[in-house]
């Protein structure tokens, strides 16, 4: 009869106790972990505040508009206008196809120039490009020098690429 008892009231109690006592600990565990978090919430939302404004900054710099024709629309907008202010007489434009760059879209835009008398305005033409408050590049350049003696008169055409927001970001929001 003791051990009907002990089999029967006891053991159930003491397996009871041992699961109590687990459940304690890993429950203090997890509080622990938590409470290490909460201390360094603080660095983490001055790390992802940091991130914010370093996006926002990239974002400046890309080009604006939701499509590729309206990138483009813009890139050359802002090439005829630097164009003009250096006295660069353009013969015509070619919009590129777009090309997918990880997150980005690269918009390109080739340039035909009628030949120039002044370097200087060729060269400054590019520097103002490089120096815009967008992200642009030159990946190709083509300049012909009619005569290589003299090279004051020279020609050419320019590709100049801009970076806007690819497809990839749209489609992740999607998803979710």
């Amino acid at each position: 009869m003791a051990i009907l008892i002990y089999t029967v009231g006891f053991v159930p109690l003491i397996e009871a106790k041992k699961k109590a006592d687990e459940e304690i600990a890993l429950k203090r565990r997890i509080r622990g972990q938590y409470a290490g978090i909460l201390q360094n919430r603080k660095a983490a939302e001055e790390g992802l505040e940091k991130a914010r404004k370093q996006a926002e900054e990239i974002q400046k710099r890309l080009l604006p508009g939701e499509t590729p024709q309206l990138g483009a629309a813009n890139l050359q907008d802002v090439v005829k206008r630097l164009a003009e202010k250096n006295f660069l007489s353009l013969r015509s434009f070619r919009i590129l196809e777009p090309k997918e760059i990880g997150v980005y879209r690269k918009i390109s835009l080739q340039i035909d120039f009628n030949p120039i008398n002044s370097m200087m305005n060729l060269s400054q033409f590019i520097y103002d490009l490089e120096h815009q408050e967008k992200e642009f590049m030159i990946s190709e350049m083509d300049i012909l020098v009619f005569n290589p003696r003299m090279p004051n008169t020279v020609q050419g055409n320019l590709v100049i690429a801009g970076l806007m927001k690819g497809n990839k970001i749209k489609e992740k929001g999607k998803e979710k």
